[in-house]
């Protein structure tokens, strides 16, 4: 988030109301005295992102910044991101009907960037050509919903859908989905006896362990797919309005901190550092309860977090993305890592894009722990503004 608040800025603090009449948070940054006819949004699936690092270069360049929540902040467990569409609709709406904004940037930034894409390629359709269900079956409101395309969309640091995420970090030598210390060791990827290293010291992995090792990440969230349905079909055969046909158990999903690119340099090579975005000693925290995916309903799984049946997905809704497109690139990102970016460019088909690598920057843009400076925040806010402007305009 910003280190430094915006100068001379006015700041209104919002509640927004969707379609299907939930309530979220926003901040309206504008800068003082001046009403302006162009504004970006910034939102991520579950983190608060209304003191985003992109707030302050935007203001003081002119530009109105909605910095809002999702429906819900720091709770994943039962998201589905069909229904988030719907805070991202009445985020636009608001600032066109409300605000008289003319034009609207979509700033992606990490589980934001999948969001977006998956916004802008549904607002575009005509309603009925809108997704009509979710991965659980269950009817969208996305037909029935009025979605504002955008004018522009920025990915900075983003993967291509938190499903996707998962699919590389989730553990496959898990035996049993109720007993985490259960494990097959040919497919623990922390036994020394794979190529594990005590960190920091890089581990290597020979090519047939990480195929077999990838091949058994599908298959587990395949089986947990296998659950979630088995679930949702439970509930639906119950009798209507009965206690069965209402309980929605939460699962525990564990061991999710298992990306072989973590402690393997010649995995994905990059001049990123040891460890994940959570944590520098992923082989630890695999066993806490923080990590991806930790709980989860069964429609949640489907909608977010399944690699394989998540519509949240870059690979399926950058290809009917249309508007101007930026991707900026993290080059010492822990989570989103070169062949995440290679796949994100060939399913851009925008005939307007550009494409930044920031090489020494974080996922965040962070500066060096203790320090108040953040250089790479001020080199990619010097590469967004312009990029706005030149297509834009203030």
């Amino acid at each position: 988030m910003f280190r430094v608040p915006p100068r001379d800025a006015e700041l209104e603090s919002r509640w927004l109301r969707t379609d299907d009449f939930r309530q979220f948070h926003a901040l309206w940054w504008t800068p003082r005295g001046r009403r302006p006819k162009t504004a970006v949004v910034v939102m991520h699936p579950r983190v608060d992102f209304t003191h985003h690092y992109c707030v302050p270069r935007l203001v003081e360049a002119g530009y109105g910044v909605l910095a809002a929540n999702s429906r819900s902040p720091n709770d994943d467990t039962a998201l589905v991101h069909e229904d988030l569409l719907l805070d991202v609709a009445a985020a636009i709406r608001w600032l066109r009907e409300r605000r008289g904004i003319e034009r609207v940037v979509l700033f992606g930034n990490s589980g934001g960037g999948s969001l977006f894409s998956f916004y802008q390629a549904q607002a575009t359709r005509e309603p009925k050509a809108r997704i009509a269900e979710t991965p659980a079956g269950d009817p969208t409101k996305l037909a029935g919903t009025t979605m504002i395309p955008a004018d522009a969309l920025a990915l900075v640091a983003a993967h291509r859908g938190q499903g996707r995420v998962l699919l590389g970090a989730i553990d496959p030598a898990v035996v049993d989905e109720a007993d985490p210390l259960q494990s097959d060791a040919a497919l623990d990827m922390y036994d020394p006896a794979n190529g594990f290293r005590e960190p920091p010291a890089w581990s290597e992995y020979d090519a047939s362990f990480v195929e077999r090792y990838r091949q058994a990440q599908e298959a587990r969230v395949r089986r947990i797919d296998a659950w979630a349905h088995a679930e949702l079909e439970r509930r639906r055969s119950a009798p209507k309005a009965s206690p069965e046909s209402i309980h929605d158990p939460v699962r525990v999903v564990y061991r999710t901190m298992a990306n072989l690119a973590y402690v393997a340099q010649h995995v994905d090579p990059s001049p990123r550092d040891y460890g994940s975005l959570l944590s520098e000693r992923p082989d630890l925290m695999r066993f806490t309860h923080i990590g991806f995916a930790r709980t989860v309903t069964a429609a949640g799984w489907l909608s977010t977090w399944s690699g394989l049946e998540s519509n949240a997905c870059l690979d399926r809704t950058l290809p009917d993305v249309k508007v101007s497109v930026l991707v900026a690139h993290a080059g010492r990102d822990r989570e989103i890592f070169p062949s995440d970016v290679a796949a994100i460019r060939a399913s851009v088909t925008a005939d307007d894009a550009t494409f930044l690598d920031f090489p020494e920057a974080r996922h965040y843009f962070e500066p060096d722990f203790g320090k108040k400076d953040a250089p790479a925040v001020e080199a990619l806010m010097g590469a967004v503004v312009p990029w706005i402007q030149e297509r834009l305009g203030g």
